[in-house]
């Protein structure tokens, strides 16, 4: 019998139909199937910048206790407002249609309660982010009605609910000196407050540093963990004194935990003296009720023992033991970060095995506090994986039980393509939390083409492992990418520096002809510990830079994240090194291995590192047709005295200018600046206290004054990232007209 595909006529007349109605259904499923999806195909259009506005962006997933619904947040983006909004969504976990259940004007970080009948959430509606209770009617999934919590001058953030149900713990930014007098705290900081809002005079006297952090001066305020009852009352201040408790944080798991019967808290903490040249944060832990005033009793450093930096602790279900993350080596920010546990009752600490050397990632305890899942980068993706902790746990057993070396839960599919291969179904999990039953993981994943969605999969025996995909729970973005014509991820492998194998990526433009030349844009990741891979980037997206007729080619360098710590370590010290011989030979290699890359058309492009490099190569090379630095590091002297962080210079250049100049001199881009003949585009943020600004007038004063052809683009309002939409749309529109004119000619 001819197949369906082969005529529609030929299924409509043997197709045993029991009414017209029925006919008439079939007919349109083969009138779309035939005609409808071909010319939706065929419709699709290549990338663009209107089209990633248009994406909504996807947060945490947090399962309700009676393991019914998922809340999450959602960020709209408002290119004509240049504003970013956040609601609170609500999706059944089993499946089913995400739709918005918070729509005010701003609504962010949804917290449950224990007993599932009221969450948490950020807002900003009356001015300065509070904490909103909502109240959660479960049959229906809906908000029946939400009140304020908190009304603090310094606003709150990072809300946990306590698991007894009856208090909220939050984050705010205090003057410590208000803390010489816990009763009138509230008053003393919201006087204070209200008096710099008023002041003309903006001028800030220091007296240590890490007086300005990342993008903002702190004006000698201090991050404190308070605790408010959820019936209302006035908020404590869990962590008085002149110390950041949490320690500061670009995102990811929070740096402070609630025990499970809610009388304890375990947070990070960095008492150093210097804390500008150091990364020793430590665990502290303090009781929620801290005796018969509002101060609580002094808290207890739980890892003095350790000088690097432990953080993220989270209690176990049973309350016996914290997890936590924890490095080795002091003042290395890039340091392998190791599982470890507490055991709170013998205070002794255990981590898994040194045969992982892959750093951990975000983690969840088990609901039975017998596994911890964790995500694991490597070569390019990361996945989720699974400890088991023998029952009852031994702390001096080192792990090495059946499942403790780590079993992958979730893997995907590599085919062949072409000379290297391309990559579906990989990409990269994040945000981990277990549904109520323990038979689900929850997590995020992205890939190449596709921004993070929330996914679930049920959990494999302890004895087994699998390669699953899990399950999409929301479908945010599906409407919108069905419209765009994404490419995939091809990689690649090449003997790069030191005899090591290093991988690379390359993405083909959309109507891809092979037939044709294409010129190249080759980007070059920050950090340096950092990766290109299988995901998604709003601010350096790979699509979008191939989307106007572009291949794009990038490469995991010694240094690059998810291939071992010696990998990662290769950098240290060697900056101009390994990294830029990696680059110039896996370029060299994508040349010769792709005949459609037109090598005499090529850019360079990098951001922070990727910037340092950038400029790196304008002084060892002249192969590109154009260059792009943005928040580079262009004098590697005058970078270490305006930076904030001094510990991540004096690790890479192993020291201070003053005692290892040569190392500085020997790996600054500026001492080659006779060399300079590439046209380069200079991006620099004024509000970068990574990469200060200064570095970036400094390259394009020496561009100008050796007559290469140059241009800046320079945001007064943005840091180390371009995150305002419509900064954002200047930003790709000036740096790939830039490379346009210097490829395209």
């Amino acid at each position: 019998m001819p197949s369906a595909a082969a005529t529609g006529r030929l299924l409509i007349y043997t197709y045993p139909f029991a009414s017209e109605v029925r006919m008439r259904r079939l007919l349109v499923l083969i009138f779309t199937f035939l005609y409808i999806l071909p010319m939706v195909a065929q419709s699709k259009h290549p990338f663009t910048f209107e089209d990633m506005m248009a994406l909504k962006r996807v947060g945490e997933p947090l399962p309700s206790p009676d393991g019914k619904w998922v809340l999450f947040s959602v960020v709209d983006v408002s290119r004509e407002a240049n504003t970013k909004t956040p609601h609170v969504w609500i999706v059944p976990l089993g499946g089913g249609e995400s739709r918005e259940i918070i729509s005010e004007p701003s609504a962010d970080r949804p917290r449950w309660a224990p007993d599932g009948k009221r969450f948490a959430f950020l807002s900003n509606k009356e001015g300065g982010s509070q904490i909103w209770i909502a109240d959660f009617e479960g049959a229906a999934g809906k908000v029946t009605g939400t009140h304020k919590l908190t009304s603090i001058a310094t606003e709150a953030d990072g809300e946990l609910w306590s698991p007894d149900g009856k208090n909220i713990l939050f984050v705010s930014n205090v003057y410590p000196e208000c803390d010489a007098s816990p009763a009138a705290e509230a008053s003393c900081n919201a006087k204070r407050v209200e008096e710099h809002e008023k002041s003309k005079l903006k001028a800030l006297i220091f007296d240590r540093l890490l007086y300005r952090h990342w993008n903002a001066y702190k004006g000698g305020m201090r991050s404190h963990i308070f605790v408010v009852p959820v019936e209302g009352g006035a908020p404590r201040d869990l962590t008085p004194g002149d110390y950041d408790s949490p320690v500061f944080s670009l995102g990811g798991q929070d740096n402070y935990a609630v025990s499970p019967d809610g009388q304890e808290v375990c947070y990070t903490s960095n008492h150093d003296k210097v804390e500008a040249t150091s990364t020793n944060n430590d665990l502290w832990i303090v009781p929620v009720n801290g005796g018969k005033g509002v101060s609580p009793v002094q808290a207890k450093n739980i890892t003095a023992d350790n000088p690097a930096s432990d953080s993220t602790p989270l209690y176990s279900p049973d309350g016996k033991w914290i997890a936590y993350r924890a490095q080795k080596r002091p003042g290395y920010e890039s340091d392998r970060f190791r599982l470890m546990l507490y055991d709170r009752k013998s205070q002794e600490k255990t981590g898994l095995p040194e045969s992982l050397d892959q750093w951990v990632g975000t983690f969840a305890w088990a609901t039975n506090s017998h596994a911890i899942f964790y995500v694991e980068e490597s070569a390019g993706t990361a996945s989720t994986r699974r400890v088991d902790l023998p029952a009852p746990f031994d702390p001096n057993d080192p792990l090495h039980v059946p499942g403790a070396t780590g079993m992958t839960i979730r893997g995907g599919i590599i085919s062949s393509e072409d000379h290297g291969t391309v990559r579906r179904g990989l990409g990269y999990d994040d945000d981990l939390a277990l549904a109520p039953d323990g038979e689900q993981i929850l997590f995020t994943r992205m890939s190449i083409d596709r921004p993070i969605e929330i996914y679930t999969q049920a959990v494999p025996s302890a004895m087994s492992s699998s390669q699953e995909n899990g399950q999409q729970v929301t479908h945010i973005n599906d409407v919108i990418l069905s419209h765009i014509a994404m490419s995939e991820l091809n990689w690649f492998w090449f003997p790069g520096a030191k005899g090591d194998q290093v991988e690379g990526f390359l993405l083909k433009p959309p109507n891809f002809d092979s037939a044709k030349k294409y010129p190249v844009k080759f980007l070059i990741h920050g950090g340096p510990q950092g990766a290109w891979g299988d995901d998604w980037s709003y601010r350096w997206n790979p699509q979008l830079f191939a989307a106007n007729g572009y291949v794009v080619v990038m490469i995991n360098f010694h240094g690059s994240t998810g291939y071992g710590q010696k990998f990662i370590d290769a950098i240290n010290g060697d900056w101009g090194g390994a990294p830029f011989e990696d680059l110039m030979k896996g370029l060299d290699y994508a040349e010769k291995t792709y005949p459609f890359i037109d090598k005499d058309r090529e850019c360079a492009l990098g951001a922070s590192y990727g910037g340092y490099m950038a400029n790196w190569i304008l002084g060892h090379t002249h192969r590109f047709k154009c260059i792009v630095s943005h928040d580079s590091m262009f004098n590697a002297e005058s970078a270490w005295g305006s930076t904030e962080e001094l510990w991540f210079n004096e690790w890479e250049y192993k020291g201070t200018p003053y005692d290892n100049r040569s190392m500085y001199q020997k790996w600054s881009p500026h001492q080659y600046a006779k060399n300079f003949q590439t046209p380069t585009l200079v991006v620099h943020g004024q509000l970068d206290y990574r990469l200060d600004v200064s570095e970036g007038f400094q390259l394009f004063t020496t561009l100008q004054r050796m007559g290469v052809p140059s241009k800046m683009l320079y945001f007064p309002d943005e840091g180390h990232w371009v995150l305002k939409p419509q900064n954002s749309q200047l930003w790709y529109k000036t740096v790939n007209e830039w490379v346009d004119q210097w490829t395209k000619k």
